[in-house]
């Protein structure tokens, strides 16, 4: 018992002396300290936190749609983009399919319908997608060109829903770094009017600077 009641003051007194050391450290670090002009508004962490870089948000929307709202901590757009940009993809594979179709349904009714035409070329009719079956050359050719002018369409919409989405990334990258305090130079403020008591907003100007106070050495 005597053992347990000699380590236990043992370590009693050790966290007495580290307690001790610890404080006179951190007086020492003070008084060292007030040799430095204390700033204002000093954030109380040391490391520096790394600023937030439009241009960066801009190359990596433009490397993956996306990336860029994941840089500015917006994740919420991120399956908006991706939804914007399925709808041209989706409509690009429909009319990119129906594109072929009709472009070998008028080959085939083509080749089939020259007087030349062989016994081959006219089972190959029977390669014609159905709903395409019995239509004729001018309606077969002026569907082949609706479908190819959609699928281009669906290209160009791809390409401006991609730079929309680089164009959200850049706007709201400068944004992240936007002063909204109430420290701002110009302020809209409602006001009153003394004469005739009428309401109406005011523009003020604040032309003061930040104050940097400095802590004297004795």
């Amino acid at each position: 018992m005597k053992i347990y009641k000699g380590i236990l003051l043992l370590v009693f007194c050790s966290c007495i002396l580290i307690i001790t050391t610890s404080n006179s450290n951190a007086a020492n670090f003070q008084r060292l300290d007030t040799s430095k002009p204390i700033v204002e508004n000093m954030p109380s962490t040391t490391k520096s936190k790394a600023k937030h870089n439009p241009k960066v948000a801009t190359r990596r929307s433009a490397i993956l749609p996306g990336w860029g709202q994941a840089y500015n901590k917006e994740y919420w757009k991120i399956p908006i983009v991706y939804g914007a940009l399925s709808i041209p993809t989706i409509t690009f594979i429909y009319n990119n399919n129906w594109y072929n179709r009709t472009k070998s349904a008028y080959q085939l009714l083509y080749k089939s319908s020259q007087p030349n035409a062989t016994h081959l070329d006219t089972l190959n009719l029977a390669k014609i997608h159905p709903k395409l079956q019995g239509l004729s050359l001018s309606s077969l050719q002026k569907f082949r060109n609706a479908f190819r002018q959609d699928r281009d369409y669906s290209v160009l919409w791809f390409v401006v829903v991609w730079g929309l989405n680089v164009v959200d990334a850049t706007v709201f990258g400068h944004l992240k770094e936007f002063n909204v305090s109430d420290n701002l130079s110009m302020q809209i403020k409602p006001s009153i009017n003394p004469i005739n008591q009428a309401k109406g907003l005011s523009l003020v100007f604040n032309i003061n600077k930040p104050i940097i106070r400095t802590a004297k050495v004795r």
